[in-house]
């Protein structure tokens, strides 16, 4: 196989990081959108959607570039000079910031019921394909792993058998949301969701020691620090929605 894997069709030249993500975003929509429709405790009206989606986003996108930005700020010249470069996105980011836009955006539309376990099949999905994208791309997209002498070592086109640490990440969430839909399957609404996200960014926290990323900040990179933190978040807060739900199980035992 050849890196980066691009497609012809007659005069139009499509990338494969292309085709995937555009599945990724319309697929995992799609699944969403059916998920949401078969949840009676997500009965919203089109304003409220269009305002948790607005929040979701905006969230998403300012996390992802500036957490993108914190991974790489700067490489080396050959002189050792710093050459400042332009925000990157990050997936850990994007996940953070979607999550702190919606639930700012539930506060301030008053909506109280849990709104994250529709998505852990949605983003599980787009994040499976997106990472087959990534994979295909090879060297260019910088989602590759460390060299390593595993039989199932990748050469993307530098020479080096590599970790396919794009293809770790597809099977992990494809494995992380039926597991966790399981575990939360008697718990409080949300609770999957947490899981979810802590842990995907457990793996983050494995998965970064498997590529060749800057470690800037105190022997970790930015990754790393946004993955602890988003851990420790998403753990107390599963935490606190099983807290809440104790004293109604304990009125309806009497």
């Amino acid at each position: 196989m050849h890196f980066p894997v691009v497609w012809q069709l007659g005069p139009v030249i499509l990338s494969a990081h292309f085709v995937f993500e555009l599945l990724a975003y319309s697929l995992g929509f799609q699944l969403y959108r059916r998920l949401q429709q078969q949840s009676p405790s997500l009965r919203m009206s089109s304003e409220q959607k269009l305002m948790l989606l607005l929040g979701c986003v905006l969230g998403a996108i300012a996390l992802a570039k500036g957490l993108g930005w914190l991974q790489t700020p700067f490489i080396l010249s050959p002189e050792g000079e710093r050459i400042w470069l332009p925000p990157g996105k990050t997936i850990v980011g994007g996940l953070l910031g979607g999550w702190l836009g919606l639930e700012l955006s539930k506060r301030w539309l008053g909506i109280r019921g849990s709104t994250g376990d529709v998505y852990v099949w949605p983003l599980s999905l787009g994040l499976a394909l997106g990472r087959v994208g990534c994979f295909l791309t090879g060297l260019a997209d910088n989602t590759y792993g460390l060299p390593t002498h595993l039989p199932w070592g990748i050469d993307f086109g530098d020479g080096l058998l590599r970790h396919p640490t794009q293809l770790y990440e597809m099977l992990w969430v494809l494995l992380l949301a039926p597991l966790v839909l399981w575990l939360s399957r008697h718990s409080a609404p949300g609770t999957a969701f947490r899981y979810w996200l802590a842990g995907y960014l457990l793996w983050r926290l494995a998965a970064e020691s498997l590529k060749p990323v800057p470690l800037l900040y105190g022997g970790l990179s930015a990754i790393h620090w946004a993955s602890l933190l988003g851990c420790a978040i998403a753990l107390y807060s599963a935490w606190q929605l099983k807290r809440a739900l104790q004293p109604v199980a304990s009125a309806t035992d009497l």
